[in-house]
């Protein structure tokens, strides 16, 4: 069965049922709003209130994921390599509101390829699938997606003037270049936009399904 038919039949499967028959746990469903935890901190009701031109913006996927994963070092290959398996989730929050994390990010329908990091699905769930145990990062994700990344730009949001930019793993900030940061599995990332002195209110982990 090709990589996107596999892809597309986990679109409609529960969570038990196979996405692709090399990866057969990762059934994963839901997005953000299965999140668990408790937030890294409070937030006010404004961020939830306003109308948000940014999260409104082209967060679309690039549609030529061979070019884009070249880009980001990641080399295009013919089925899922399973030496090295997990798994993230990623939350990505504008002006209060959630940006979905495209399906097939990492996977060129086309050329039936894949990269060892992509998704199946719009859950915000990462797989890394590698034939070596080697560092993926937060940016590479970001560039194959066809969005920036970097504390002064996030997708088609420019920061700085009035907007801040937090990246919170776990529920602890980080600091420096959030491209740089690496992978790890079954990691919460909150990507969040918003605000200048607003704090912001993310989940702290991911109810990941059992086996993912």
């Amino acid at each position: 069965m090709s990589i996107p038919k596999r892809a597309a039949i986990g679109l409609a499967a529960t969570v038990t049922a196979l996405i692709m028959t090399a990866c057969s746990s990762n059934g994963s469903s839901g997005s953000s709003n299965g999140s668990t935890g408790g937030a890294a901190a409070g937030t006010t009701s404004g961020a939830q209130a306003a109308p948000s031109t940014a999260a409104a913006a082209d967060w679309s996927r690039n549609p030529d994921q061979t070019s884009t994963a070249l880009k980001a070092g990641l080399p295009m290959l013919g089925s899922e390599m399973l030496q090295v398996h997990y798994h993230a989730h990623l939350d990505v929050i504008v002006d209060g509101k959630a940006v979905t994390v495209p399906q097939y990010v990492g996977i060129d329908e086309n050329a039936q390829t894949i990269t060892a990091l992509h998704t199946h699905d719009t859950s915000g769930v990462m797989h890394i699938e590698s034939a070596k145990d080697t560092p993926f990062k937060l940016g590479q994700f970001f560039t194959e997606w066809g969005q920036p990344l970097s504390a002064t730009q996030v997708g088609p949001v420019a920061i700085g003037g009035t907007e801040a930019l937090h990246v919170i793993v776990n529920g602890k900030e980080l600091t420096g270049d959030p491209a740089q940061y690496v992978l790890k599995a079954h990691d919460e990332i909150a990507v969040w936009v918003g605000a200048k002195g607003q704090t912001p209110q993310v989940p702290s982990s991911y109810n990941f399904p059992p086996g993912l």
